[in-house]
């Protein structure tokens, strides 16, 4: 008989297993090893300014808590269908300095804001507030994708990503709904600089 501890989802849970193989079929079942395994990281890439500019936000300031219980991973729903996202494995870059990875690499881009991991984090981590503050410094670095930035483009051009124009007007008209208008004077507050 064998006794091992495994960390999930915060807490602690004490297994027997029958055979040895039994537990590492479990893990491999359940916690596929590309979601944890940071084997390929190269730490002389490293920034540490990095971390500091990241706890100064206060999006940041809570981040250095996480200690690696892997709860985030665990509870994501974007993770349980793409296996090579991780919030952990994000938050680790980050707070190993890796500033390229983070704010150049898709991965931030696929978090859906759902909360999860922060709603099970045990140590109060603002996870999805940290993956905003990614988010902007990565647009402000210049490394969004395509469809974010067209979205901005077109919310910074006519104020809504979805432009009203006379047919649509027309057609809320016929279903007795008021016309709106097709320029959107909000924007400018948004984006002075248009």
């Amino acid at each position: 008989m064998y006794v091992s501890l495994l960390g999930m989802s915060g807490a602690l849970y004490l297994s027997v297993f029958e055979q040895a193989g039994d537990f590492e079929r479990l893990v491999t079942r359940h916690c596929p090893k590309e979601r944890f395994v940071m084997a390929d990281i190269d730490l002389s890439k490293a920034d540490p300014n990095f971390r500091k500019e990241l706890l100064a936000h206060p999006e940041g300031e809570k981040i250095s808590a996480c200690f690696t219980c892997k709860t985030c991973t665990a509870s994501c729903p974007v993770s349980a269908v793409n296996a090579k996202f991780s919030p952990y494995r994000i938050i680790r870059l980050a707070l190993f300095g890796l500033k390229k990875e983070v704010l150049e690499s898709d991965f931030v881009w696929l978090c859906s804001s759902c909360y999860a991991c922060q709603e099970r984090c045990p140590q109060g981590v603002s996870i999805t507030e940290f993956m905003t503050l990614l988010k902007n410094m990565a647009i402000k670095a210049g490394h969004a994708p395509a469809g974010i930035r067209a979205q901005r483009d077109l919310v910074r051009g006519q104020g809504r990503i979805y432009a009203i124009d006379e047919f649509d007007n027309k057609k809320r008209n016929k279903i007795d709904l008021p016309s709106l208008p097709t320029a959107c004077s909000v924007v400018k507050v948004l984006f002075p600089e248009s």
